[in-house]
């Protein structure tokens, strides 16, 4: 498929698609006028890559895990590597979850008119 078809499909730009390229996380043909064209596996590989990025993963690390994907291994190394990952994403998800609370507190605060914050704030 041509690279708008792919980008179109897996929801992304074709910036992105290049991007991924030039990262060395995604490989394309190129026809004989030039044109970049993909396997039908590619749109699992995009998928993946997203899922990764939003995950918070960078480029480089994704790029040093998807050898493992690609073969169906996973090493010592790599399983350390995503156990770090998973472990950052717990702490960022701990982080939100407090944020929230604090939201959820100041919300809280500014329904109550007879809150003393709420009083100052309409002086």
């Amino acid at each position: 498929m041509r690279i708008g078809e792919l980008a179109g499909t897996a929801g992304v730009s074709v910036r992105a698609l290049r991007y991924y390229e030039e990262q060395g996380l995604l490989a394309s043909q190129r026809t004989p006028s030039g044109q970049r064209t993909y396997p039908s596996a590619a749109l699992d590989r995009v998928q993946l890559i997203q899922q990764l990025y939003a995950a918070g993963l960078s480029s480089h690390t994704i790029l040093e895990l998807l050898p493992c994907v690609d073969r169906g291994v996973s090493t010592p190394e790599s399983q350390a590597r995503l156990a770090a990952e998973r472990d950052r994403i717990d702490q960022q998800i701990t982080g939100l979850l407090a944020t929230r609370d604090r939201l959820d507190a100041v919300i809280a605060a500014a329904a109550d008119p007879t809150h003393p914050s709420c009083t100052r704030m309409t002086s």
